[in-house]
């Protein structure tokens, strides 16, 4: 089973994550903010990996060091439980709708880290969570799981379904290219031989 144990501590955060990439979707997420624990969620259902997070961080502050490390810690759980990456399919990709939402991300487990965010939100908060925060998260898993991950919103007015499409469409992008591929299970995915 391709899973991860971790546990990182800062002195702005204090934060463990378990995944278990050949999951079911089931979730148990606490990271003292409301909204990002919905947006872990809905990663978590989409993508079939069972994630258990719990993060304590200077809230009192504000949300971005909690925001930024959960980002660091599940994609760091997610590159140690790729391993070497062998046998994953690499690629995925999603074009996701919710309402008048419509929202695409494309990624690749290259081992070059790089983000491409064409997010706007109309709004500085949802909830209490800053919007700009979401950016920030999405570098960090990005950086931290060795994705090329690329993340734009076509069509979308209501910020929450922004947001909430932008997890759901990493999600199953995730999972597609996570998942083993029957036909290559023993190669790593690259000409190189390594990713």
């Amino acid at each position: 089973m391709r899973r991860a144990k971790l546990k990182r501590e800062t002195k702005e955060t204090n934060i463990s994550v378990e995944l278990n990439l050949d999951g079911t979707g089931v979730y148990d997420v606490s990271t003292g903010i409301g909204f990002l624990d919905h947006m872990l969620e809905q990663l978590s259902r989409h993508s079939l990996v069972d994630l258990k997070v719990r993060a304590e961080g200077d809230l009192h502050i504000d949300m971005h060091h909690t925001t930024e490390d959960s980002g660091i810690a599940i994609g760091q759980a997610v590159a140690e439980a790729l391993g070497d990456k062998k046998g994953i399919r690499r690629y995925g990709s999603q074009l996701l709708p919710m309402d008048e939402t419509l929202t695409r991300v494309a990624l690749d487990f290259s081992g070059r880290p790089f983000l491409v965010w064409q997010v706007e939100f109309s709004r500085p908060k949802l909830g209490e969570m800053d919007t700009e925060l979401f950016r920030e998260w999405f570098q960090a898993f990005a950086q931290n799981a060795g994705l090329t991950l690329h993340v734009e919103c076509l069509d979308g007015e209501n910020n929450h379904h922004i947001a909430e499409t932008c997890y759901k469409a990493l999600a199953r992008a995730l999972r597609e290219a996570i998942e083993i591929d029957p036909r290559s299970a023993e190669a790593v995915p690259s000409t190189k031989g390594v990713l």
